[in-house]
C-alpha cells in the first residue's frame, strides 16, 4: 500500500503538509491547521515533493525551516478521478485511522491567485474498529 505523512513545517509560517506517495513523488497539500473530524479546513495544492519526506525530519534545504512528522502510515484511494477536483482517501496509522475527502481548487483566470480547496476528515476510527463498507 502507498504511504502518507503529515509534517509540521515552520516556514514561512507554521502549517502542516499532507503528503501522499504517488509513484516517485509525493502529492502535497498545505493545511493551515491540523484536521479535526467533521471540521472542513482550507487546502492548498503544492507542487510534488520528493519521497524522502516520507521518513525525514529536520532542516529543509535552502533555509526553509524544519519539518517534524506528526502522523504517518498507509492509505487507500477511494475516489480520485483524473480531471476531477474531488478526492477521497482512507488513511491508516498504528494508533489511528480515518477517511478524508477533499476538493481541489479549480483554476482561476490570471492574474488572480488560485483559491484554496478544502479538506474534511469524514470518519476517525481506532485501528481495531471495523470500518463501514
Amino acid at each position: 500500500m502507498p504511504r502518507f505523512v503529515i509534517l509540521q513545517h515552520d516556514w514561512p509560517q507554521l502549517h502542516w503538509d499532507l503528503m501522499l506517495e504517488n509513484g516517485a513523488n509525493l502529492r502535497t497539500w498545505r493545511l493551515p491547521e491540523l484536521p479535526q473530524p467533521h471540521h472542513p479546513i482550507p487546502l492548498v495544492a503544492l507542487p510534488p515533493h520528493r519521497s524522502i519526506y516520507l521518513d525525514y525530519e529536520g532542516p529543509v534545504s535552502g533555509n526553509r525551516g524544519s519539518v517534524v512528522r506528526i502522523l504517518s502510515g498507509t492509505y487507500r484511494t477511494l475516489l480520485d478521478t483524473p480531471g476531477e477536483s474531488r478526492f477521497e482517501f482512507e488513511l491508516g496509522a498504528e494508533t489511528w485511522a480515518g477517511t478524508i475527502t477533499g476538493e481541489a481548487a479549480g483554476p482561476t483566470p490570471a492574474p488572480q491567485p488560485e483559491p484554496p480547496g478544502h479538506l474534511l476528515w469524514q470518519r476517525v476510527f481506532p485501528p481495531s474498529t471495523p470500518r463501514p463498507a
